[in-house]
């Protein structure tokens, strides 16, 4: 596909080196001279210096032959312009990104009205993320397919555990349970297991399972947290914004620290049942004054990777069980992990997993399944995809251990009529299924993608 990206910030170039990857042909278009040199030194892509509000630099760019045209500014106006104008000269999708909470209640609207393909809120995403980790205290990360009725956890196999040195056949009969290993990340390696795989302490495992099994598994496995009742943010920005809804309504007592007056007047205005502390959130006494070390979970969600890592580290020293960490810049999240963070979100990587679900749906808008669902795991190295089965395929009727999988790609779940289905080799997929595919290959756009020819 024909993809310009207007705009080429950090969001920017992870979705330039992705999409390179995965074979588009990507021109960036940015107005600074610098930038555009570092994307032409970087990837195999065309740039251009340029403002995407003139038209003759988007026609430069090549909006006309366009298929998706991804704007990437800082300004959500300047976001939704280009958008508007690019589909006036002839580009066949575009996507915004849109950060404003101002334009949240109007998306719909602005999608219908304004002819916007996509709009993308990285914050409004992220404290979604954040409050499923809240929910699930025990999983490191926890995504939810074919609404909620199945789903996909991160967690970490301790040291002397139920599940230390096991394989992963002998696993349900010990926990007899409904769940599927589905992917492990060990050390810097992730690895789409068989029965034969022995896990090991400190192993990253991804399960499918439906609630009700995810719920005992954490029982048997050895490691069930209580139930989050009182949190801790540090940090009152648009994230906080998102968040703090969420959580008020799950009945969680809600504490934010913030440094900044007038934002905390406009917190204060909004969420009349949390309590906003205006102070540094740095400080260590302040932290301490405001029950930190009493908190069931802390929330870093400053404008400052460092100080939200230094944070996090404090919490995690006090006895905090829960603690979710906001990083932007990729290079810090390898560093995060090994020094023991555990739950960390990067709104980057969030954005960028929700443009490529986009792109990848249209990329095969006429195969027999759509993309509802992707999300990227394991640092970018894993991803989860759900599909519905919308048309008559090759695949449709035959056990699924008659069907050859590619290498690295894994057939992880199917809801069938709302009934959860952890496959074994005599199932089939039928005509409207949803399907939960894990692979480390970032090709999967459809599942003929899964299965060897």
């Amino acid at each position: 596909m024909n993809i310009l990206i207007i705009g080429c910030g950090k969001a920017g170039n992870i979705l330039t080196q992705t999409l390179c990857k995965e074979g588009h042909d990507v021109t960036v278009m940015d107005i600074d001279s610098e930038v555009v040199t570092s994307v032409i030194d970087n990837f195999d892509v065309q740039a251009v210096e340029g403002n995407g509000l003139i038209v003759k630099n988007l026609l430069e760019a090549g909006v006309q032959k366009a298929n998706v045209i991804i704007a990437m500014t800082e300004s959500d106006e300047t976001n939704i312009m280009c958008c508007m104008m690019s589909r006036k000269l002839g580009a066949r999708h575009s996507i915004a990104r849109v950060r404003n909470p101002m334009f949240a209640e109007q998306m719909v609207f602005m999608r219908e009205e304004l002819d916007i393909s996509l709009m993308v809120n990285p914050e409004y995403q992220t404290a979604n993320e954040i409050a499923r980790m809240l929910r699930y205290p025990n999983a490191l990360h926890v995504e939810s397919f074919a609404g909620g009725r199945m789903e996909l956890a991160e967690l970490r196999v301790s040291t002397g555990g139920i599940m230390d040195g096991l394989t992963l056949s002998a696993l349900p009969s010990k926990l007899k349970l409904r769940f599927l290993v589905c992917a492990v990340m060990r050390g810097e390696e992730c690895l789409i297991p068989d029965g034969s795989f022995m896990l090991r302490a400190n192993d990253r495992i991804y399960i499918t399972a439906a609630h009700s099994d995810l719920s005992k598994f954490y029982k048997q496995f050895g490691d069930m947290k209580n139930r989050i009742k009182t949190v801790l943010i540090v940090g009152g920005g648009k994230i906080s914004y998102y968040l703090v809804r969420q959580l008020l309504e799950l009945g969680m007592q809600v504490t934010i620290i913030e440094q900044d007056m007038n934002r905390c007047e406009q917190l204060s205005d909004w969420f009349s049942k949390a309590e906003v502390i205006c102070a540094d959130g740095t400080d260590q006494n302040v932290l301490l004054e405001e029950g930190l070390a009493n908190a069931d979970a802390c929330i870093t969600l400053t404008g400052i990777d460092e100080e939200n890592i230094i944070l996090s580290l404090y919490a995690k020293k006090i006895g905090v069980d829960k603690i979710v960490t906001k990083i932007n810049r990729t290079s810090l999240l390898p560093i995060s992990d090994s020094v023991g963070l555990e739950n960390v979100i990067s709104p980057k990587n969030t954005t960028a997993a929700l443009i490529l679900q986009y792109i990848r749906g249209k990329e095969n808008s006429e195969s027999s399944d759509n993309i509802t669902s992707l999300y990227r795991l394991a640092d970018a190295k894993l991803e989860a995809i759900e599909f519905i089965i919308r048309k008559n395929a090759r695949y449709i009727g035959i056990p699924l251990k008659e069907l050859r999988t590619n290498r690295g790609s894994l057939i992880a779940g199917i809801i069938r009529n709302n009934k959860r289905i952890i496959p074994s080799g005599d199932d089939c997929l039928k005509l409207n299924d949803s399907v939960i595919v894990v692979t480390t290959s970032q090709k999967v756009s459809c599942l003929d993608d899964v299965f060897q020819a």
